[in-house]
């Protein structure tokens, strides 16, 4: 796979950098593709470090021969999900929705 490649697969990957106060430093993830992620004080380094990190991976699992996982931003999703909550819960989200729709 060449360099031009590799960077072609990284950019489908969905990569976060946000601060973590219990770290006290900025953390960058790609939760598609690898269970770590890299850390440091200056978030525009941090996000330079993750997209590396992504092409070595991409680039690692490519030399072995597996399967890349496919991208989030390829995957089709119903838009719905299921969420159990306490009956309580449930019966005041149902009453506060049901006012709301009076009101319109």
């Amino acid at each position: 796979m060449t360099r031009k490649q590799i960077k072609e697969r990284a950019a489908r990957y969905a990569k976060f950098v946000e601060w973590s106060a219990e770290d006290e430093c900025f953390i960058g993830r790609c939760p598609e593709l690898m269970l770590g992620g890299v850390h440091g004080n200056d978030e525009a380094k941090v996000y330079t470090e993750l997209c590396a990190a992504v092409e070595e991976m991409i680039e690692l699992l490519a030399k072995d021969g597996h399967d890349l996982p496919e991208p989030l931003s390829k995957k089709e999703f119903s838009g719905k999900f299921v969420l159990r909550v306490e009956p309580a819960l449930h019966r005041r989200l149902e009453i506060g929705r049901a006012s709301c729709r009076e009101r319109v």
